[in-house]
């Protein structure tokens, strides 16, 4: 059985563009991001998925240099770039992360994979609702699902947002939530905006030196000692979680 962790990346972010490849601690994001997805346990590979767009050739080029896997297909179409990615690399599970959450703790991708691999549900997720700090997302799911989504998906959020499929349909797949113990969905962590970026340099310049694999209780230690830092990107409107989805709860 093999579980790949997916990562979608591309440079024509509407907000930031190129954020991907934006700098941190001296070296471009999705650097940092895959860094810390090579110490996660529970996976067995990592495939980027971009798109074939010219602008997206530098990221080609920077998984070349990492010796990662590039996977590149339509822009739009997200959802068909994760299924041929998977299906072409032979994942048997497959774990969705964004490339604008350089902070993701590998430990709690590794929670969320042991969650499905206990049989929690057909999709594990750990925002369903949200309890952990906003660009933490980890979602895991089989190969055969993502190929039922990509065979059957018809709606363009379906299509662009690769998971809505699955979590839009309780009737059909058996959904299992992973909570924080403690709420800490106030946190934004994400970079999507320069607001967000300048909050993530600024954790990044600071913890790297002495700790470079820190994890989400070193960022939390660092906001204690700074609170003002939170107040750099707290006024950045979050994408509203959807309340009307029964999940059930992983204890």
């Amino acid at each position: 059985m093999t579980t790949l962790i997916i990562v979608q990346a591309r440079m024509t972010s509407t907000r930031l563009p190129g954020k991907v490849l934006l700098p941190l601690a001296s070296e471009p994001m999705l650097t940092r991001l895959v860094e810390r997805l090579r110490r996660v346990q529970r996976a067995d590979g990592i495939v980027v998925a971009s798109t074939t767009n010219v602008t997206d050739d530098p990221i080609a080029g920077l998984c070349a240099q990492l010796g990662v896997s590039c996977h590149r297909g339509l822009e739009h179409d997200v959802l068909s770039r994760y299924a041929d990615a998977a299906r072409l690399h032979g994942a048997d599970t497959v774990v969705r992360v964004t490339s604008d959450c350089p902070l993701i703790d590998p430990a709690l991708i590794d929670r969320v994979i042991n969650a499905y691999e206990e049989g929690c549900g057909d999709y594990v997720s750990n925002m369903l609702p949200p309890t952990w700090p906003y660009g933490m997302a980890v979602e895991v799911f089989s190969e055969a699902v993502l190929a039922q989504a990509h065979e059957e998906a018809t709606q363009a959020a379906e299509r662009e947002h690769v998971t809505p499929f699955l979590y839009w349909r309780p009737e059909r797949y058996r959904l299992c939530n992973v909570a924080s113990p403690v709420d800490l969905s106030q946190h934004r962590w994400t970079v999507d905006t320069p607001e967000d970026y300048a909050l993530v340099s600024r954790l990044f310049d600071h913890l790297m030196p002495t700790k470079p694999y820190f994890n989400q209780a070193d960022v939390l230690t660092l906001l204690d000692q700074h609170p003002d830092w939170i107040a750099l990107n707290q006024h950045i409107m979050q994408k509203p979680a959807n309340e009307t989805q029964t999940v059930k709860k992983n204890p």
